[in-house]
């Protein structure tokens, strides 16, 4: 799914393992087509080239949401980033120089657009979208919904590490979910875990910098998350940050604003939000070493 791995585990009763692969795969369609931006037939493509200001009840919920987390926190998690992680090569093919950043900047911003029922107006034709930050949680989320609508009373939900649950696991336990340390370069899920966490009926979802980056040829490290406001990639001593709360589309772009704002405002805002969210931040230390925070206990 989305170009990604997926596993469901689920008793829903009146479905056959064919049928719910099937009820997957058309989730998943469903969601390319309307909110990829590497589909270039994709309804989010076609607006963002200016083909169309119509929006349907995908872009509705995520641009809405989108705009609400940004306003909320600082502006520093924003979906109109396609032009910056384009130029940094993260939405296309590589780059061979440094992107002008000032010039990209002018395109970026809450200012910039607004909803009007079902539709998008962008003050500017230039303005254009990135939903990658939240896509992934989403689809979890939409996937989800069609097993309580099936009638699971117990699932779990993965789609590329981002994670929805409810009830108990085929011996009846809680299901309990792995937290990948933040190596640069660890491409296998699961294989060098930081922590393990129990789910009860909650999403999660990890974002970090270790997987998604590039080497420039000055021998700079070029992260895929980007700061809207400085239009470089997000570097700090925060290496990840898992997010634990009622949905996977909320908690993929808290993730998100997390490791875009750094450790020590991640921290700031994790504990404003305590009471309906809870976090794993795992932090650079000296001597290969990390520290903790941590508000899931």
């Amino acid at each position: 799914m989305l170009g990604t791995t997926f596993h469901v585990c689920t008793d829903v009763p009146n479905l056959s393992s064919a049928e719910l692969y099937n009820e997957m795969m058309r989730i998943d369609n469903e969601a390319k087509s309307s909110l990829s931006i590497f589909n270039p037939e994709s309804l989010l493509s076609r607006i963002n080239r200016g083909e169309t200001d119509s929006l349907d009840r995908h872009l509705v919920y995520n641009l809405s949401l989108a705009r609400t987390l940004g306003e909320k926190y600082d502006t520093h998690y924003d979906v109109t980033i396609k032009p910056l992680t384009e130029a940094w090569g993260f939405a296309a093919k590589g780059v061979t120089k440094e992107p002008n950043i000032d010039s990209l900047l002018q395109f970026i911003g809450y200012d910039k657009w607004a909803l009007d029922g079902n539709r998008v107006v962008r003050h500017d034709p230039r303005v254009q979208f990135d939903l990658n930050s939240i896509a992934k949680g989403y689809t979890v989320d939409l996937v989800a919904e069609m097993l309580e609508a099936h009638g699971a009373q117990n699932y779990i939900v993965e789609v590329g590490g981002e994670i929805r649950c409810r009830g108990v696991n085929a011996k009846g336990n809680v299901w309990r979910v792995g937290i990948d340390s933040p190596e640069d370069g660890n491409m296998s899920p699961g294989a060098n875990l930081a922590a393990a966490v129990e789910l009860h009926g909650k999403a999660l979802a990890t974002s970090g910098n270790y997987r998604r980056f590039y080497i420039d040829p000055s021998g700079r490290k070029v992260v895929h998350t980007i700061n809207p406001q400085s239009g470089r990639g997000a570097t700090s001593r925060l290496l990840s940050a898992t997010v634990v709360t009622d949905n996977c589309a909320t908690a993929d772009a808290l993730a998100t604003l997390f490791m875009a704002v750094g450790e020590e405002r991640a921290i700031e805002l994790a504990e404003r939000m305590r009471d309906s969210v809870k976090v794993y931040f795992i932090i650079d230390k000296e001597g290969d070493k990390y520290d903790i925070f941590n508000t899931l206990q």
